[in-house]
């Protein structure tokens, strides 16, 4: 492995990189960095925790030094506390240039972000919807001058999904200049970042790590297999035994919904677990506050949904457990990346139930990686079944006492006016598509009634037909 010098990083920054204590290139920063130094288009895709971030900002650092004028590069990532942890490190990898930066996230003052929009800082990093809210309604900064475009996450960013930034994504492209150098990373590598991989342009350079498996080799990445009304019991028993062990660990707990974050939230927090959540649901403020609490290990324990599964670096980590199994296997790859960074070990922990096996297959065939059984005292999870059941229905009952799911609603609906969208219109035509469907299954329903009718009524001519032939044949003999 080569060092930094070699790959052509100016002298201050490789002084900056060890006080930190990054004295070696990692793999995907020795590949990508000199390609975009060379003034290339890069895509990047490695494991989670190899030092993706570090292979975008010291080159554009060094770029930045030679000319340090207005907005100079734009990061693009999904999540808003990846947006602030991405900014953290070119502060302070760009320290000795006095970099300004810029964080243009959601949830927070749009007013003020204007403003710092305005002063032309050299480094915006946002996430599409808050960016391109501004866009739309602002023309106090320009984009124009911009020499890096990044998709950190890129693969998340390019999807059509559940959350999907093609709109937001066309808007801000519309504003960005022709000519400036693209760079794309990732810990997993969908079909959409094949085709870019083919349509790309400016000598683009791609790297990809060559390690079949696509976690890294110092995880142990476990499985307790658990009937669904159990799984809970496990939860607390596993956390139990952790907390007992090693009073120093942190743990995160992927779950798949809000209000199952906020439900186990406070059901651990009955057992006195020092726990804190992170979903969607919060107020943007909470959520930075929670985090940077378990980040001080104030809390060591943090229940999540997967917007804490991409991208967030917390050395103290030790344990991930999944109370569900994921649907897609790179959301696997991404929760279970929060932990075994950087060369440090870590443990995964999946707990999965009847309904779950097939789910587990896919994850091992995308991960080129067996999980191995966690060996559980079900005696000692039994003594606990039904404390742990009634303690988590009585969060149930506190929880639907409160207005959560009326909030949710509420969000929904903001969301759907910062889009342009009628809220009452958009629920007419939800109502009116679900008639024509519903409509259309009765229709099918009938059709097949009657198909169904029409073969019982020939298989009983034709029976009656054999009978009579039957009774022919018997008469003439």
């Amino acid at each position: 492995m080569s060092d930094f010098s070699s790959l052509g990083l100016s002298d201050w920054l490789i002084k900056q990189c060890k006080q930190l204590g990054i004295n070696k290139p990692t793999p995907v920063q020795e590949n990508c960095m000199p390609a975009i130094l060379e003034g290339r288009d890069c895509m990047g895709c490695a494991k989670t925790g190899s030092g993706k971030t570090a292979a975008f900002v010291l080159p554009v650092l060094q770029k930045l030094s030679g000319d340090p004028y207005g907005i100079f590069c734009l990061v693009l990532t999904p999540t808003r506390e990846l947006a602030y942890q991405i900014a953290e490190q070119f502060r302070v990898l760009g320290k000795p240039l006095g970099l300004r930066d810029c964080i243009v996230v959601g949830g927070m003052d749009m007013v003020s972000q204007a403003l710092e929009l305005s002063n032309q800082p050299h480094v915006v990093v946002a996430t599409p919807g808050r960016l391109a809210d501004h866009i739309r309604s602002s023309n106090t900064f320009s984009m124009r001058k911009i020499q890096f475009l990044i998709l950190d996450e890129a693969d998340r960013l390019l999807e059509q999904g559940c959350t999907d930034f093609t709109k937001d994504l066309e808007v801000i492209l519309g504003v960005l200049p022709t000519k400036r150098q693209t760079l794309l990373f990732s810990a997993t590598l969908t079909d959409t970042l094949q085709d870019l991989k083919r349509l790309a342009m400016n000598k683009p350079f791609f790297w990809e790590s060559t390690s079949e498996t696509r976690t890294v080799e110092e995880l142990d990445q476990r499985y307790i297999l658990t009937p669904e009304k159990v799984k809970d019991a496990y939860l607390v028993h596993l956390i139990q035994t952790f907390t007992d062990e090693h009073d120093d660990w942190s743990i995160i707990i992927f779950t798949n919904t809000c209000k199952s974050c906020q439900i186990l939230t406070m059901m651990l927090r009955q057992f006195d677990f020092p726990t804190i959540s992170l979903h969607s649901m919060m107020k943007q403020k909470q959520r930075f506050a929670n985090l940077s609490m378990f980040k001080a290990s104030v809390y060591k324990i943090l229940i999540a949904t997967d917007i804490a599964a991409r991208g967030l670096d917390i050395p103290t980590v030790q344990v991930v457990i999944n109370h569900n199994t994921p649907g897609l296997p790179k959301t696997y790859i991404h929760r279970v990346g929060r932990t075994a960074r950087a060369g440090r070990n870590g443990v995964s922990i999946t707990l999965v139930t009847q309904y779950d096996i097939h789910l587990v297959h896919a994850i091992e065939e995308q991960s080129q990686t067996k999980m191995k059984e966690f060996a559980v005292e079900e005696k000692e999870v039994l003594k606990i079944l039904t404390q742990v059941n009634v303690t988590k229905r009585e969060c149930e009952i506190r929880l639907e006492s409160t207005d959560f799911d009326e909030k949710k609603e509420i969000n929904k609906r903001k969301q759907m006016i910062l889009e342009g969208k009628d809220p009452d219109m958009e629920a007419k035509r939800k109502a009116e598509l679900e008639k024509i469907r519903s409509q259309k299954r009765k229709f099918k329903e009938r059709i097949q009634k009657n198909i169904e009718g029409q073969k019982r009524g020939e298989l009983k001519r034709k029976f009656k037909s054999k009978n009579i032939k039957k009774k022919t044949k018997q008469g003439t003999d």
